[in-house]
């Protein structure tokens, strides 16, 4: 089980990219026009800068649903894949059955 703090801080991260989305693409597309000033590019550099860097998405890290795992996630499932094994053997996810040959 991971730490609730680290949990907790993946959740905050998660709240302040939805929150700073539409604010970052709009500066961003402002940056990436080549017809602006370069000045209104610059500016807008600036402003995307000073923005909280816990609002780029880039800094969100996939965690299990139930462990709160950062390793080994399956993203289809969003769960960590000693979880995956857990819940397969147990007969909790439908149509997955342990491999033998």
């Amino acid at each position: 089980m991971a730490k609730k703090s680290m949990v907790n801080r993946e959740v905050k991260r998660a709240q302040l990219v939805k929150r700073h989305a539409a604010k970052r693409a709009e500066l961003k597309s402002v940056i990436e026009d080549q017809s602006k000033p370069m000045e209104e590019r610059f500016r807008a550099t600036l402003k995307l800068a000073q923005m909280p860097r816990n609002s780029s998405a880039t800094r969100l890290h996939n965690r299990c649903q139930l462990t709160g795992r950062p390793h080994a996630y399956y993203r289809k499932l969003k769960l960590s894949r000693i979880m995956l094994r857990e819940l397969a053997s147990f007969g909790q996810i439908p149509g997955m059955v342990k491999s033998s040959w």
